[in-house]
């Protein structure tokens, strides 16, 4: 495996397995993205909400690879659900990030409206503005819920996936039903990099705690997009691809699970 790797999404597009996410990078943004790609990165998390597109697409626009080598992700934002602005949302958000197309567009959690959202997604991806659509934060019941009101199934669902929060009862829906799993807060906001067991296997590998984390989603066929704005932790992430982790220590990291979320919680949050 190395770090060109890529998985097929259900829809056929080709999805790098590793992304820089650039939530709350701020003014650190444009630079962290060309620094992702001088390491290897092609592809970039962003969303409408984290104010950011502008620096990625300046980023993009910098760096002069070709627009085919690399895999945008943004999503779309509560208040565009809510209010139907579904359209209107994705134009702005390809306006700043000077795109004319995005490799994959969420819904970024399950608020009112994300049916219609989503069967406007569908007709975006058929007009070409879109090459994949997928969703974010979406539990068992809201997926189901989906499934059974719309036309395709969502090659993705990014949800907080790390050693302490792994919400089993969805990542096996979504294995069974074909739909890409991608974790956010891979490394539980750094709360997971002091956990001995991580640590013991990291010492043998001579890797820090956070590649080990990583190594171990990769292994479990999840997308990962660890957020950083430090370069050499931006390296850092990426050079994941040297080691492997036995049967035995990916079985010690799926026991560490707490089911504690850093982050809201799908089922219950208010914004």
């Amino acid at each position: 495996m190395n770090k060109d790797t890529k998985v097929k999404l259900c829809c056929t597009t080709q999805m790098p397995i590793i992304a820089l996410g650039v939530w709350q990078s701020g003014k650190d943004t444009k630079q962290a993205v060309l620094d992702a790609f001088d390491a290897g990165y092609r592809h970039i998390d962003t969303a409408s909400c984290y104010g950011n597109e502008e620096a990625v697409g300046e980023a993009i626009r910098e760096s002069g690879i070709d627009r085919s080598e690399l895999f945008i992700t943004t999503k779309l934002w509560n208040d565009d659900i809510r209010e139907g602005n579904t359209r209107e949302a994705l134009m702005t958000s390809l306006k700043k990030l000077g795109l004319d197309y995005v490799d994959l567009y969420l819904i970024h959690w399950p608020v009112d409206g994300y049916v219609d959202a989503y069967l406007e997604m569908e007709k975006l991806k058929e007009e070409g503005y879109i090459k994949s659509i997928g969703v974010s934060n979406f539990r068992k019941s809201h997926l189901q819920d989906l499934l059974s009101k719309v036309h395709k199934i969502p090659s993705v669902n990014q949800i907080e996936i790390n050693p302490t929060m792994q919400d089993e009862e969805t990542i096996a829906f979504c294995n069974e039903n074909k739909i890409r799993l991608e974790a956010w807060s891979p490394l539980g906001s750094g709360q997971c990099l002091q956990i001995h067991e991580i640590l013991d296997i990291a010492h043998k590998y001579h890797k820090s705690s956070a590649q080990v984390i990583l190594r171990w989603l990769l292994q479990r066929h999840i997308i990962v997009l660890p957020k950083s704005i430090h370069k050499e932790r931006i390296i850092e992430n990426i050079n994941i691809f040297d080691f492997e982790l036995t049967n035995d220590e990916i079985n010690i990291m799926n026991h560490l699970n707490q089911n504690k979320r850093t982050g809201p919680d799908p089922d219950h949050f208010n914004f």
